[in-house]
């Protein structure tokens, strides 16, 4: 008997899917954008970037920026009562308007 996988995409089908055609897939400005720290960003994640990508239970969070490491930023949110930090690249984030 195989088992199924559980891998870190399972069970997202339709939470990591991109609309058909859009203009341009992956624009640079995203990847180059910058943020303060202090500054409140939301986690959408760009499915058609792997490379720093949240657990898929964080799409559509709001967090705080801690710090930045390398290209990534530290953000840090409130999941149920607890505090967690996620290392996230600039690709799978967004400010607050």
């Amino acid at each position: 008997m195989v088992r199924r996988s559980r891998g870190f995409r399972s069970k997202t089908r339709y939470k990591l899917k991109k609309s058909v055609r859009v203009s341009r897939a992956n624009p640079i400005s995203k990847k180059i954008q910058t943020f303060n720290e202090n500054a409140l960003v939301h986690i959408i994640i760009d499915p058609s970037v792997q490379k720093g990508q949240p657990h898929p239970r964080f799409h559509g969070k709001t967090g705080k920026v801690a710090d930045k490491r390398g290209r990534a930023y530290i953000v840090e949110i409130n999941d149920g009562n607890k505090a967690k930090k996620l290392i996230i690249r600039p690709e799978h984030l967004k400010m607050q308007e």
